[in-house]
């Protein structure tokens, strides 16, 4: 496992920052390594983010200095939705059979933890956020049938769009972990906007789903201070609870959202007037 530490921020230093300061402390440029788990732990609310992509056989997740725990899941809880192609996901022994899209929460208490892919021509690719936990729910498998959808925007806008809601009070229980994806339609390209942020929470963005050519002008920084990142197909960006997230693509694209915090209420958000920002 790897596992690289990012600190966090205060927004009057981040506003400072150059274009490469930004990507260093908020962008994730590659998520997924083949034969790793590759994470970064987030002290934004120690969220733990990454990829894991079984290739030749089998990665197993483990625990280190970083975490302080004997197992990974000890004190912790996971969420998982599986971009790529079918894969298993073998915790205490159990097997859980994941196809492209199916998502995975993981209750505390998990010991032992591995991940395959039916064909290394086609691997699964394991997308996974992890949050502190202070008690043990159920680990279950949710599909995006099972997922809770939730439409919003509208074409003249550009942002009509689906939110799957996968690890969420109303599909399945979590401590503080909260987790989906949302698809858009075809024409639309701007995601979370008008924009918010919540200062109880902070979040993750996972895009993907991009054409080689395509790319997400990712918006951050408080509503009168705001700046961007460009990221490409399978990168994450790293989102504090004061900052704004929200992105525009010059084409199609998908993104998992992951969030933890003081609470799991998906709708405690401070909007932003348009008219505000800067």
């Amino acid at each position: 496992m790897k596992l690289e530490t990012r600190y966090s921020n205060h927004p009057e230093d981040s506003k400072f920052y150059t274009t490469d300061e930004l990507r260093d402390h908020y962008l994730v440029e590659e998520v997924f390594v083949d034969d790793e788990a590759n994470f970064v732990y987030s002290h934004n609310d120690r969220i733990i983010a990454g990829g894991i992509k079984p290739v030749n056989g089998g990665v197993v997740l483990g625990a280190g200095k970083e975490l302080g725990t004997e197992f990974f899941f000890q004190r912790r809880e996971g969420g998982i939705i599986n971009v790529g192609g079918k894969g298993k996901v073998k915790l205490d022994g159990e097997e859980f059979e994941m196809g492209q899209y199916d998502g995975l929460y993981i209750g505390m208490g998990t010991k032992d933890v591995e991940f395959r892919s039916e064909d290394k021509e086609n691997p699964a690719k394991f997308y996974f956020n992890s949050s502190p936990a202070h008690k043990r729910y159920e680990t279950r498998i949710i599909t995006l049938e099972q997922a809770k959808k939730v439409h919003l925007g509208n074409p003249e806008n550009l942002n009509k769009r689906t939110i799957n809601q996968y690890v969420h009070p109303d599909v399945c229980e979590s401590c503080q972990l909260v987790m989906g994806m949302t698809n858009f339609e075809e024409g639309s390209v701007w995601n979370t906007m008008p924009a918010h942020t919540h200062e109880r929470r902070m979040e993750v963005y996972f895009y993907f789903n991009l054409k080689k050519e395509d790319m997400v002008f990712h918006m951050m920084g408080q509503p009168q201070e705001t700046r961007h990142i460009i990221v490409k197909n399978e990168q994450a960006v790293i989102s504090p609870s004061w900052s704004i997230h929200s992105g525009v693509g010059t084409g199609k694209y998908t993104f998992i959202w992951g969030m933890c915090g003081e609470n799991i209420e998906f709708t405690d958000m401070d909007h932003v007037d348009m008219q505000e920002m800067r």
